[in-house]
């Protein structure tokens, strides 16, 4: 009977594990979602690392050993994350408390990873990740907290663990994991797909990638089979606005599609919000590739809503080595295209936003006056045309056409440390940009597209920090009122206006 263990640890140090009872039939998928696998003698563990300290604005990625893995040999077979809160093991809503990304790193290569769409990984039966128990683990992890109150949680992992000394065990074909990354093989990888981008609403990268854009593709979206294997299993990782990501293969100059992990929105308005499931490969599905085929991974945005600012397109592999491993070679016979979802909708999304929000139209209000040195950010206020501030301060400050006024971020000065700082963002959104906070609202779909990064300083590869705390918008807006968020703490909004004359008077 397979039994359930939870295992508790503080960032990086290991404490006891405690028996539980467990299911011991398989489980039903409904609505065409992953199946559960079980084995006798399985075991399942419930991981739970921290308890974290999630600070206002904190976009730190962090890296920390972990003795949070089975310490026999054996194989792990299916693989479920989440984000749980200290106080009472809740699961908060997305958008309240934010789980980037944490990637697992066995002996230093990434393995098992989440995002916030939180993909369940179901090796097929017959197959597991084999672990040999004396691995040196580590989490590679990214939280947002889009409010200005810290909080405290614990990232959990599920996992299902056949020992190996169980006959099951003794059974099972390994696999390891093959990291296919658009963006390449660092701790934050990530590239932009703006508005327009693209062809007919669609953005592919790397295939349509320009200019700057060409500088984030890493070595990791190829793969050169070093000798035959067999993929048994994978799925997608997108960010909001994210339609698929596409496993190819070459040989002799042909190219045939593997696999297309396509998103599931339960957005009611579409691509828009993190609402949402990727599919992964059915239970049939095997792909037998030989030594020397090249394999590729591309990811498409829609691109026709809004721009989406620091993307990512994944799509790790559960290899096993050698073709013993069933399935088809696809410049032979065709490979099954029909995913399945990894979980349904999950309720943490169900705050979408976008009702009323009780701030003010920026366009009808008052013109503030011209701006005189930088713009100052502080305390999660805008501090000169924050829609939620009133009088004078709330009114849109006026820069002249051709002008432009510099915000800086007193949140995140360079002598703040990493662990405090607060990263804010001023980011175009189309007016009146006033609605209530939730998933899908805002977008960054502003008349003109700008986006300032991430104010603020940090280690390169370590933070989303833009390691400047200034930042100026464009010189060649039109005159009218553009209104902003914040990507980081999207409650946050401001308006500035733009006018023809030294005369200050409505937009």
């Amino acid at each position: 009977m397979p039994r359930l263990f939870v295992v508790t640890a503080a960032a990086a140090v290991a404490a006891i594990a405690l028996p539980a009872a467990a299911i011991a039939k398989p489980v039903a998928a409904p609505n065409n979602e992953i199946g559960h696998v079980e084995y006798p003698g399985m075991q399942k563990i419930r991981y739970r690392y921290g308890p974290i300290t999630i600070n206002p604005g904190q976009n730190v990625i962090r890296i920390n050993a972990s003795d949070l893995h089975p310490k026999v040999p054996g194989f792990i077979t299916r693989f479920e994350p989440n984000l749980v809160r200290v106080k009472d093991n809740s699961v908060p809503r997305v958008d309240i408390l934010h789980l980037h990304h944490a990637v697992w790193l066995v002996n230093g290569y990434p393995t098992f990873a989440a995002g916030e769409e939180k993909t369940v990984i179901q090796a097929p039966r017959g197959f597991g990740w084999k672990v040999n128990g004396n691995e040196n683990w580590a989490v590679n992890d990214m939280l947002h907290n889009l409010i200005p109150t810290p909080d405290r949680v614990y990232l959990t992992w599920d996992i299902d663990f056949v020992p190996l000394s169980t006959p099951a065990g003794q059974a099972m074909k390994g696999t390891r994991t093959q990291w296919m990354d658009v963006a390449g093989l660092a701790s934050y990888p990530v590239f932009d797909a703006r508005r327009g981008m693209g062809t007919k609403g669609r953005y592919t990268f790397p295939d349509q990638a320009t200019g700057a854009e060409r500088n984030k593709i890493g070595f990791a979206k190829e793969w050169r089979v070093p000798h035959d294997v067999t993929i048994v299993q994978t799925a997608g990782h997108l960010h909001p606005g994210g339609l698929w990501t596409d496993l190819t293969v070459t040989r002799n100059g042909v190219t045939k599609r593997l696999f297309r992990s396509r998103a599931k929105y339960f957005e009611p308005a579409g691509a828009v919000s993190w609402d949402v499931a990727m599919y992964g490969t059915p239970a049939n599905w095997r792909v037998r590739l030989k030594a020397g085929d090249l394999v590729k991974v591309s990811a498409t945005y829609d691109t026709s809503k809004a721009s989406w600012y620091e993307s990512m397109g994944i799509m790790p592999l559960a290899v096993h080595d050698g073709s013993d491993g069933g399935g088809v070679d696809p410049f032979v016979s065709p490979v099954p295209q029909q995913g399945v979802l990894t979980h349904g909708h999950l309720p943490e999304n169900d705050n979408h936003g976008g009702g009323p929000g009780g701030l003010p139209d920026a366009r009808k209000l008052l013109s503030g006056s011209a701006v005189g040195g930088n713009l100052k950010i502080s305390d999660f206020v805008y501090t000169r045309g924050d829609l939620s501030l009133t009088g004078r301060a709330g009114r849109p400050p006026v820069v002249r056409q051709g002008g432009s006024i510099t915000f800086e971020n007193l949140d995140a000065t360079i002598q703040t440390p990493n662990e405090t700082s607060e990263y804010h963002t001023i980011t175009a959104c189309r007016a009146p940009c006033s609605a209530q906070t939730g998933i899908a609202y805002p977008l960054a779909n502003g008349p003109r597209d700008f986006d300032s990064g991430e104010l603020g300083y940090g280690p390169a590869g370590f933070t989303a920090a833009a390691n400047r705390n200034t930042w100026a918008t464009p010189k060649t807006l039109a005159p009218g009122t553009y209104t902003y968020f914040c990507r980081i703490h999207p409650f946050m909004r401001g308006a500035f206006r733009v006018v023809k004359s030294k005369t200050s008077k409505r937009a």
